[in-house]
Protein backbone atom coordinates (compact mmCIF):
# COMPACT_ATOMS: atom_id res chain seq x y z
CA UNK A 1 0.00 0.00 0.00
CA UNK A 2 2.57 2.76 0.86
CA UNK A 3 4.10 2.42 -2.68
CA UNK A 4 0.85 2.90 -3.98
CA UNK A 5 0.48 5.97 -1.87
CA UNK A 6 3.44 7.47 -3.11
CA UNK A 7 2.15 7.52 -6.49
CA UNK A 8 -0.57 8.95 -5.43
CA UNK A 9 0.70 11.96 -3.91
CA UNK A 10 3.55 12.66 -6.97
CA UNK A 11 0.18 12.13 -9.41
CA UNK A 12 -1.53 14.54 -7.18
CA UNK A 13 1.59 16.64 -7.51
CA UNK A 14 2.03 17.10 -10.84
CA UNK A 15 -1.72 18.05 -11.08
CA UNK A 16 -1.36 20.80 -8.88
CA UNK A 17 2.20 21.93 -10.60
CA UNK A 18 0.31 21.54 -14.26
CA UNK A 19 -2.63 23.32 -12.56
CA UNK A 20 -0.59 26.11 -11.68
CA UNK A 21 1.35 26.55 -14.62
CA UNK A 22 -1.74 26.70 -16.41
CA UNK A 23 -2.59 29.93 -14.87
CA UNK A 24 0.64 31.14 -15.70
CA UNK A 25 0.36 32.82 -19.51
CA UNK A 26 2.86 35.01 -21.32
CA UNK A 27 2.34 36.99 -24.70
CA UNK A 28 5.22 37.53 -26.97
CA UNK A 29 5.88 38.90 -30.34
CA UNK A 30 8.90 38.48 -32.46
CA UNK A 31 10.44 39.03 -36.27
CA UNK A 32 9.57 36.21 -39.00
CA UNK A 33 11.34 33.11 -39.26
CA UNK A 34 14.85 32.57 -40.28
CA UNK A 35 16.64 34.71 -38.30
CA UNK A 36 18.55 34.25 -34.88
CA UNK A 37 15.47 36.80 -33.87
CA UNK A 38 12.89 34.64 -34.08
CA UNK A 39 15.04 31.23 -32.97
CA UNK A 40 15.90 32.76 -29.41
CA UNK A 41 12.37 33.30 -28.86
CA UNK A 42 10.74 30.49 -30.25
CA UNK A 43 13.49 28.66 -28.32
CA UNK A 44 12.17 30.07 -25.36
CA UNK A 45 8.69 29.58 -26.54
CA UNK A 46 9.51 25.82 -26.61
CA UNK A 47 11.61 25.27 -23.13
CA UNK A 48 9.04 27.32 -20.84
CA UNK A 49 6.52 25.15 -21.80
CA UNK A 50 8.18 21.86 -21.55
CA UNK A 51 9.79 22.63 -18.32
CA UNK A 52 7.07 24.09 -16.57
CA UNK A 53 8.12 28.15 -16.40
CA UNK A 54 5.05 29.24 -18.38
CA UNK A 55 2.80 28.96 -21.36
CA UNK A 56 3.93 31.42 -23.83
CA UNK A 57 1.90 32.81 -27.33
CA UNK A 58 4.12 33.75 -29.34
CA UNK A 59 3.39 35.72 -32.61
CA UNK A 60 5.62 36.11 -35.03
CA UNK A 61 6.43 38.39 -37.99
CA UNK A 62 5.88 40.99 -36.55
CA UNK A 63 6.67 44.73 -36.78
CA UNK A 64 9.36 44.96 -33.86
CA UNK A 65 8.95 48.90 -33.86
CA UNK A 66 5.38 47.99 -32.43
CA UNK A 67 6.01 45.28 -30.72
CA UNK A 68 8.88 46.83 -28.08
CA UNK A 69 6.16 49.62 -27.57
CA UNK A 70 3.61 47.13 -26.34
CA UNK A 71 5.89 45.52 -23.90
CA UNK A 72 6.88 49.48 -22.74
CA UNK A 73 3.04 49.75 -22.52
CA UNK A 74 2.05 46.72 -21.00
CA UNK A 75 -0.34 45.22 -24.12
CA UNK A 76 2.67 42.13 -24.31
CA UNK A 77 4.78 40.16 -21.88
CA UNK A 78 8.14 39.48 -24.02
CA UNK A 79 9.67 40.97 -27.48
CA UNK A 80 12.67 40.95 -29.44
CA UNK A 81 14.47 44.44 -31.15
CA UNK A 82 17.68 45.28 -32.39
CA UNK A 83 18.81 47.33 -29.07
CA UNK A 84 18.45 50.46 -32.31
CA UNK A 85 14.75 50.90 -31.46
CA UNK A 86 14.58 51.47 -27.58
CA UNK A 87 17.64 54.24 -28.12
CA UNK A 88 14.91 55.94 -30.77
CA UNK A 89 12.05 55.34 -28.40
CA UNK A 90 14.29 56.73 -25.81
CA UNK A 91 14.89 60.06 -27.67
CA UNK A 92 11.17 60.00 -29.35
CA UNK A 93 12.49 59.68 -32.97
CA UNK A 94 12.35 58.06 -36.16
CA UNK A 95 9.74 54.91 -35.91
CA UNK A 96 8.70 56.84 -32.34
CA UNK A 97 8.44 60.56 -33.78
CA UNK A 98 4.99 60.85 -32.94
CA UNK A 99 5.42 59.70 -29.49
CA UNK A 100 7.54 62.93 -28.44
CA UNK A 101 11.04 62.98 -26.48
CA UNK A 102 9.43 62.61 -23.11
CA UNK A 103 6.68 60.26 -23.62
CA UNK A 104 9.35 58.10 -25.49
CA UNK A 105 12.07 58.52 -22.73
CA UNK A 106 9.09 57.43 -20.08
CA UNK A 107 8.10 54.04 -22.35
CA UNK A 108 11.87 53.13 -23.35
CA UNK A 109 12.50 53.33 -19.46
CA UNK A 110 10.24 50.67 -18.91
CA UNK A 111 11.87 48.25 -21.39
CA UNK A 112 14.43 45.62 -19.66
CA UNK A 113 16.79 43.19 -21.74
CA UNK A 114 16.44 39.36 -20.23
CA UNK A 115 18.89 37.25 -23.06
CA UNK A 116 20.97 38.74 -26.56
CA UNK A 117 21.65 38.17 -30.02
CA UNK A 118 22.99 38.95 -33.33
CA UNK A 119 20.83 40.36 -36.18
CA UNK A 120 23.23 40.24 -38.95
CA UNK A 121 26.80 40.90 -39.47
CA UNK A 122 28.04 43.53 -42.05
CA UNK A 123 30.65 42.22 -44.64
CA UNK A 124 31.81 42.30 -47.75
CA UNK A 125 31.23 39.32 -50.34
CA UNK A 126 31.23 38.75 -54.34
CA UNK A 127 30.87 35.87 -56.30
CA UNK A 128 34.54 35.27 -57.47
CA UNK A 129 33.42 35.37 -61.24
CA UNK A 130 33.41 39.37 -60.35
CA UNK A 131 37.23 39.02 -60.29
CA UNK A 132 36.64 41.40 -56.97
CA UNK A 133 40.21 42.07 -54.91
CA UNK A 134 38.20 43.00 -51.36
CA UNK A 135 37.60 46.32 -50.19
CA UNK A 136 40.52 48.06 -52.10
CA UNK A 137 38.97 47.24 -55.35
CA UNK A 138 35.66 48.41 -54.97
CA UNK A 139 35.71 52.29 -56.97
CA UNK A 140 33.80 52.18 -59.85
CA UNK A 141 31.49 49.24 -58.84
CA UNK A 142 27.75 48.15 -58.63
CA UNK A 143 27.31 47.10 -54.94
CA UNK A 144 24.32 45.85 -53.51
CA UNK A 145 24.07 47.64 -49.98
CA UNK A 146 20.46 47.37 -48.53
CA UNK A 147 16.66 48.29 -48.57
CA UNK A 148 15.89 51.62 -49.65
CA UNK A 149 15.91 53.22 -46.28
CA UNK A 150 16.71 52.04 -42.91
CA UNK A 151 19.52 51.41 -40.71
CA UNK A 152 20.93 48.74 -42.64
CA UNK A 153 21.66 50.96 -45.39
CA UNK A 154 23.00 53.99 -43.31
CA UNK A 155 25.39 51.30 -41.65
CA UNK A 156 26.49 49.52 -44.87
CA UNK A 157 27.41 52.96 -46.48
CA UNK A 158 29.10 54.25 -43.71
CA UNK A 159 30.96 51.00 -43.79
CA UNK A 160 32.02 51.44 -47.46
CA UNK A 161 33.09 54.82 -46.39
CA UNK A 162 35.18 53.99 -43.56
CA UNK A 163 36.98 51.29 -44.28
CA UNK A 164 37.25 51.86 -48.13
CA UNK A 165 37.01 55.56 -48.03
CA UNK A 166 34.26 55.49 -50.91
CA UNK A 167 31.10 57.38 -51.08
CA UNK A 168 27.36 55.97 -52.71
CA UNK A 169 26.89 58.09 -55.88
CA UNK A 170 30.30 59.59 -56.08
CA UNK A 171 33.08 56.63 -56.13
CA UNK A 172 30.55 53.39 -56.43
CA UNK A 173 26.92 52.77 -57.57
CA UNK A 174 24.99 51.52 -54.50
CA UNK A 175 22.09 48.89 -55.46
CA UNK A 176 19.29 48.89 -52.95
CA UNK A 177 16.27 46.44 -53.47
CA UNK A 178 13.31 45.31 -50.69
CA UNK A 179 14.62 42.42 -48.14
CA UNK A 180 12.62 40.08 -50.05
CA UNK A 181 14.42 40.92 -53.25
CA UNK A 182 18.09 40.66 -52.02
CA UNK A 183 18.43 36.60 -53.04
CA UNK A 184 17.42 37.17 -56.42
CA UNK A 185 18.95 40.55 -56.96
CA UNK A 186 22.26 39.24 -55.55
CA UNK A 187 21.95 35.77 -58.01
CA UNK A 188 21.12 37.84 -61.01
CA UNK A 189 25.20 39.05 -61.02
CA UNK A 190 24.23 42.27 -61.64
CA UNK A 191 25.58 43.64 -58.37
CA UNK A 192 29.58 43.27 -58.91
CA UNK A 193 29.91 43.22 -54.84
CA UNK A 194 27.42 42.83 -51.65
CA UNK A 195 27.90 45.05 -47.97
CA UNK A 196 25.04 43.19 -45.80
CA UNK A 197 23.80 42.06 -42.17
CA UNK A 198 24.38 38.75 -42.74
CA UNK A 199 24.45 35.14 -40.91
CA UNK A 200 26.78 32.27 -41.58
CA UNK A 201 24.77 31.26 -42.75
CA UNK A 202 21.53 33.19 -43.92
CA UNK A 203 19.00 32.68 -47.20
CA UNK A 204 20.35 35.63 -48.71
CA UNK A 205 24.10 33.97 -48.50
CA UNK A 206 22.92 30.22 -49.24
CA UNK A 207 20.79 30.63 -51.93
CA UNK A 208 23.20 32.55 -54.29
CA UNK A 209 26.00 30.63 -53.19
CA UNK A 210 24.15 27.79 -55.39
CA UNK A 211 24.59 29.72 -58.28
CA UNK A 212 28.39 30.03 -58.42
CA UNK A 213 31.32 30.43 -55.81
CA UNK A 214 31.63 33.49 -53.62
CA UNK A 215 34.29 35.57 -51.45
CA UNK A 216 33.80 37.11 -48.12
CA UNK A 217 36.44 39.84 -46.56
CA UNK A 218 37.11 40.31 -43.50
CA UNK A 219 37.59 44.50 -42.52
CA UNK A 220 41.13 44.96 -42.35
CA UNK A 221 42.90 45.23 -39.50
CA UNK A 222 43.90 48.62 -39.62
CA UNK A 223 40.28 49.87 -40.46
CA UNK A 224 38.84 47.79 -38.13
CA UNK A 225 41.16 49.36 -35.17
CA UNK A 226 40.86 52.82 -36.79
CA UNK A 227 39.74 55.66 -34.59
CA UNK A 228 36.55 56.21 -36.61
CA UNK A 229 35.51 52.44 -36.93
CA UNK A 230 35.40 51.80 -33.39
CA UNK A 231 33.76 54.69 -32.55
CA UNK A 232 31.01 53.88 -35.14
CA UNK A 233 31.22 49.98 -33.73
CA UNK A 234 29.83 51.24 -30.23
CA UNK A 235 27.01 53.28 -31.47
CA UNK A 236 23.58 51.87 -30.28
CA UNK A 237 22.36 49.07 -31.52
CA UNK A 238 26.41 48.07 -33.14
CA UNK A 239 29.09 46.24 -31.32
CA UNK A 240 32.48 45.02 -33.00
CA UNK A 241 32.64 41.40 -34.01
CA UNK A 242 35.15 38.75 -34.70
CA UNK A 243 34.89 35.03 -35.26
CA UNK A 244 37.46 32.50 -36.47
CA UNK A 245 37.70 32.09 -40.36
CA UNK A 246 37.98 28.19 -39.83
CA UNK A 247 35.00 28.22 -38.04
CA UNK A 248 33.15 30.39 -40.27
CA UNK A 249 34.49 28.51 -43.43
CA UNK A 250 33.37 25.29 -42.06
CA UNK A 251 29.74 26.52 -41.50
CA UNK A 252 29.59 27.85 -45.36
CA UNK A 253 31.24 25.01 -47.38
CA UNK A 254 32.69 24.89 -50.34
CA UNK A 255 31.19 27.50 -52.08
CA UNK A 256 32.68 30.12 -50.24
CA UNK A 257 36.14 31.33 -49.43
CA UNK A 258 36.98 33.97 -46.91
CA UNK A 259 39.86 36.24 -46.90
CA UNK A 260 41.84 37.59 -43.47
CA UNK A 261 45.13 38.94 -42.55
CA UNK A 262 45.40 36.76 -40.00
CA UNK A 263 43.00 33.87 -38.55
CA UNK A 264 40.49 36.60 -37.30
CA UNK A 265 37.42 37.65 -39.38
CA UNK A 266 36.39 40.89 -38.34
CA UNK A 267 33.03 42.92 -38.75
CA UNK A 268 30.44 44.78 -37.28
CA UNK A 269 27.00 43.30 -36.23
CA UNK A 270 23.53 44.52 -35.65
CA UNK A 271 23.13 43.26 -32.31
CA UNK A 272 19.83 43.39 -29.84
CA UNK A 273 18.11 40.87 -27.74
CA UNK A 274 14.34 40.04 -25.73
CA UNK A 275 12.85 42.90 -23.83
CA UNK A 276 10.18 42.92 -21.30
CA UNK A 277 8.65 45.21 -19.02
CA UNK A 278 10.92 46.27 -16.24
CA UNK A 279 7.71 45.37 -13.59
CA UNK A 280 7.50 41.34 -14.43
CA UNK A 281 7.18 39.47 -11.43
CA UNK A 282 11.95 38.55 -10.57
CA UNK A 283 11.11 34.69 -10.26
CA UNK A 284 9.70 34.47 -13.68
CA UNK A 285 12.19 36.40 -15.34
CA UNK A 286 14.68 34.04 -13.55
CA UNK A 287 13.36 31.10 -14.31
CA UNK A 288 13.02 32.00 -18.18
CA UNK A 289 16.54 32.96 -18.35
CA UNK A 290 17.83 30.56 -16.09
CA UNK A 291 16.03 27.40 -18.17
CA UNK A 292 16.97 29.47 -21.38
CA UNK A 293 20.56 29.58 -20.49
CA UNK A 294 20.62 25.95 -19.13
CA UNK A 295 19.20 25.28 -22.72
CA UNK A 296 21.72 27.11 -25.01
CA UNK A 297 23.58 24.24 -26.44
CA UNK A 298 20.21 22.90 -28.10
CA UNK A 299 19.68 26.36 -29.24
CA UNK A 300 22.46 26.73 -30.90
CA UNK A 301 22.01 23.21 -32.44
CA UNK A 302 19.09 24.05 -34.32
CA UNK A 303 20.68 26.19 -36.85
CA UNK A 304 24.26 26.46 -38.95
CA UNK A 305 24.66 29.96 -37.39
CA UNK A 306 23.58 29.30 -34.06
CA UNK A 307 27.48 29.55 -32.79
CA UNK A 308 27.97 32.66 -34.41
CA UNK A 309 25.27 35.01 -33.31
CA UNK A 310 26.29 35.83 -29.37
CA UNK A 311 23.28 33.80 -27.69
CA UNK A 312 25.88 33.09 -25.06
CA UNK A 313 27.76 36.81 -25.07
CA UNK A 314 25.31 38.88 -22.52
CA UNK A 315 27.66 41.81 -22.42
CA UNK A 316 27.75 42.35 -26.82
CA UNK A 317 27.17 45.88 -27.02
CA UNK A 318 26.01 46.66 -23.65
CA UNK A 319 26.90 50.12 -21.80
CA UNK A 320 28.05 53.32 -23.25
CA UNK A 321 25.25 54.56 -25.90
CA UNK A 322 22.85 52.06 -25.52
CA UNK A 323 20.24 52.57 -23.07
CA UNK A 324 18.78 49.09 -22.42
CA UNK A 325 20.06 47.29 -19.38
CA UNK A 326 19.11 44.13 -18.14
CA UNK A 327 16.47 42.84 -15.74
CA UNK A 328 18.26 42.47 -12.51
CA UNK A 329 16.39 38.74 -12.23
CA UNK A 330 17.81 38.39 -15.42
CA UNK A 331 21.88 39.52 -14.93
CA UNK A 332 21.37 37.32 -11.72
CA UNK A 333 20.58 33.74 -13.61
CA UNK A 334 23.25 34.96 -16.52
CA UNK A 335 25.62 35.70 -13.64
CA UNK A 336 24.83 32.34 -11.11
CA UNK A 337 25.60 30.82 -14.99
CA UNK A 338 29.20 31.99 -14.93
CA UNK A 339 28.77 34.79 -17.49
CA UNK A 340 29.91 38.17 -16.90
CA UNK A 341 27.43 40.93 -16.62
CA UNK A 342 28.99 44.20 -15.69
CA UNK A 343 26.96 46.65 -13.04
CA UNK A 344 26.72 49.16 -15.76
CA UNK A 345 24.49 46.39 -18.18
CA UNK A 346 22.06 46.49 -14.79
CA UNK A 347 18.80 48.48 -13.87
CA UNK A 348 18.96 48.92 -10.40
Amino acid sequence: MKPMKLIAAAVATMAMTSSAMAQTNLTAETASPGGATHLSLAHMTEIAGTKGVANIQLADGQTLTNSIQNVAEGKTDIAGTPYILPFLMSRGVGPYGSLGKEKGAELAGNLRAINPFVLGIFFLFAYDAKGVGGWDDLKGRKIYNGPPRGGALTNARSMIQIVAGLKDGEDYEGMQVNWGQGATLISSGEPDAVVLPELFPSPRLTTPSAAGKMTGWSMPIEAYESDAMQKYMKAPGSAPWTGAVADIQAVMGDEWSFVSEDDTFRAFATIGGNVVHKDMDDQMVYDLVSTYISTLDDLKAKAPYGNTVGYDFPMQGMCGANPIQYHPAAARAWREAGYEVDDCAVAQ
